[in-house]
């Protein structure tokens, strides 16, 4: 299996290209200059394999929660690949990626995995390792207070730029089952191949005109006198 992965959904950007489980990546946190950098990550990854877009079997993208703005140049990026190749789109999540690249650092089972959404609001997701070793969705993705957050009677860690904004108020609403806290995850392109080739492997793929953005909260798009 051939996949190309992309992540702008946040300050960090990356690409990465997965080849019959090898995973070669392209990662730099860089605000504001993913429209660049993405660009030429992908042309690296694919000439120094020699591949061209019509070899893939799909495209990976990391499709949000994450900056609005990030979300939508991944999404441009993967439109354009797949609509000119015929190539499927495994839409993966920003927080699930995030998770899978704590899960394959750490011997932790459960993550309480949060990005800073701005206007003291958090986008939140649990995860679960599986037995298969993937980051595993444990009830549903959402954006809330930090204060509000909905999370299982179960120990994990906190993970991602959230707790860095909300630290106290997250440690509050968790209580006896934060085990710790690591802000320096990053979703990353390598983790998103992961979490894509299960998905492209076991017929969980969209098409390019069905592969579009989840921000969770729609006023995120609009402007503010329209909030």
């Amino acid at each position: 299996m051939k996949l190309l992965a992309l992540d702008t959904s946040t300050d960090a950007c990356s690409a990465a290209l997965f080849i019959d489980g090898d995973i070669r990546e392209r990662f730099e946190i860089a605000p504001r200059e993913h429209t660049h950098l993405i660009m030429r990550m992908i042309d690296e990854l694919m000439q120094q394999a020699d591949l061209r877009p019509q070899q893939l079997d799909a495209i990976a993208l990391s499709r949000g929660p994450g900056s609005f703005t990030g979300v939508r140049i991944a999404t441009g990026v993967a439109h354009g690949i797949a609509f000119a190749a015929g190539l499927p789109v495994a839409m993966v999540s920003t927080l699930a990626a995030m998770a899978q690249d704590f899960f394959n650092h750490s011997t932790a089972d459960l993550a309480f995995t949060a990005l800073d959404a701005r206007m003291d609001e958090v986008f939140w997701g649990v995860y679960r390792r599986s037995e298969l070793g993937l980051a595993e969705l444990v009830g549903d993705e959402a954006v809330a207070p930090a204060s509000q957050v909905i999370h299982p009677d179960l120990p994990g860690h906190g993970i991602g730029s959230g707790w860095a904004a909300q630290h106290d108020a997250l440690r509050e609403r968790l209580g006896h089952c934060l085990q710790g806290s690591d802000t320096n995850i990053w979703p990353k392109a390598s983790c998103v191949a992961q979490l894509g080739a299960y998905a492209h492997a076991n017929g969980l793929t969209v098409t390019a005109e069905q592969a579009q953005p989840v921000y969770l909260r729609d006023k995120v798009a609009k402007k503010p006198g329209e909030r």
